[in-house]
């Protein structure tokens, strides 16, 4: 199954269209929103077909609509979705590792930083996407798509539109 995976779109509905006319993003089957802006995933709820799994960020604070952290059963896999800023992510990824390890998920998926990272720590494969709106590690945003088959190993792809 396909995933797509995007963050901190920051209200850029403009962005989010940009990503959907990718031919990576054509194929997602689903998307994991890993917060800010709440709104925008509800943008990308109307405009796909796709079901979107959200997940508040700092910025949808004050309002309680979303959960802080989603855990989400995919083809064989556990993910837990979420924005990272309540698990200190500017500050290392372990402690996002041990929550993923705590809730039984192999791959923990999150935003916050705006910088896109793929990476396995104590067999747990951390990604995140970056961001499509406003990305701090290079001058275009980015999403990823993740293939994810029961027994296999996930394959990341990041894209940069």
């Amino acid at each position: 199954m396909k995933i797509g995976i995007v963050s901190d779109s920051h209200g850029s509905y403009s962005h989010l269209d940009l990503m959907l006319s990718h031919k990576d993003a054509e194929q997602a089957e689903l998307w994991l929103f890993a917060g800010d802006i709440a709104m925008d995933a509800d943008y990308l709820a109307m405009v796909t077909d796709k079901e979107v799994i959200r997940v508040a960020g700092n910025n949808d604070w004050p309002g309680g609509r979303l959960p802080d952290y989603e855990t989400v059963d995919i083809a064989g896999h556990t993910i837990l979705l979420t924005h990272g800023h309540l698990f200190g992510v500017n500050f290392g990824l372990k402690n996002l590792q041990q929550a993923a390890l705590d809730v039984g998920a192999d791959i923990a998926v999150y935003g916050h930083t705006h910088v896109a990272v793929e990476e396995n720590i104590g067999g747990v494969l951390i990604v995140n996407p970056g961001s499509i709106a406003r990305p701090r590690d290079a001058a275009n945003g980015s999403f990823m798509v993740m293939d994810l088959q029961p027994d296999k190993s996930p394959v990341v792809k990041r894209i940069r539109i």
